[in-house]
């Protein structure tokens, strides 16, 4: 299930989207403003950020530049009534990838949710494919043989060791800092260190060391990038 952060400070618009959300099976995290927001983004791991623009403390302009300047690179979808071509125009180039103006059609909503999943890579039928390795999202499950997730001989991978793949994978090339992955995908408030993101990969090289497919590799100084072989 894929987890929504609906940043929105009007109670009844931010709970209406989460039920629109839940009806269509995902998983929203509510939020009252942009500073709430970053706050819960350091304890959970977060797929996509509806986001309104005029709220108090920090508005969706300022949550938006703060999560670019940092690296972070999660879908955001602004939803506002700011609706001049200037207004789009200052979300996007700030770094939103979608924008829709209120009132929201649902529909709407959820066609663009799922448009900016499948840009990220997190596509709606919930696997990502690298050769013949495909990985599915909701089991958790990693398969090279064709078969589909529930079949026998599939490798279901802890939580984390997946969700590790599964980014690097999303994204072939990119370098990702130890830092941004434990901001993305460990709990803020646990005791794990960076070291943490070194044994999970050490591990995942162990479990896929015979895979041709893609390889995991360390650029030193930096972190970790995932390339294809094929």
């Amino acid at each position: 299930m894929f987890n929504i952060m609906v940043v929105e400070d009007d109670n009844n618009t931010r709970r209406l989207m989460c039920t629109v959300l839940e009806r269509y099976g995902y998983h929203p995290i509510p939020a009252t403003d942009g500073q709430d927001a970053l706050e819960q983004l350091d304890k959970k791991h977060v797929d996509l950020i509806i986001l309104d623009i005029m709220m108090p403390r920090m508005d969706g302009y300022e949550f938006t530049q703060i999560l670019r300047d940092g690296g972070n690179t999660l879908p955001i979808l602004m939803v506002s009534a700011k609706q001049t071509p200037s207004d789009k125009r200052r979300g996007f180039i700030i770094g939103t990838d979608d924008y829709m103006t209120k009132p929201v059609d649902e529909e709407e909503m959820i066609l663009r949710v799922g448009a900016l999943l499948r840009r990220s890579r997190i596509v709606t039928e919930r696997k990502l494919a690298v050769g013949k390795t495909v990985l599915y999202y909701d089991s958790l499950t990693v398969r090279t043989d064709g078969l589909a997730p529930s079949a026998p001989g599939g490798m279901e991978l802890p939580q984390k060791e997946f969700l590790l793949l599964f980014k690097l994978l999303s994204y072939p090339n990119k370098i990702f800092t130890r830092r941004q992955l434990m901001d993305e995908l460990w709990d803020m408030e646990s005791e794990s260190d960076e070291r943490t993101v070194d044994v999970h990969i050490s591990r995942l090289r162990d479990r896929f060391r015979d895979n041709t497919d893609f390889d995991i590799i360390t650029v030193r100084g930096l972190g970790y990038k995932a390339v294809f072989l094929k």
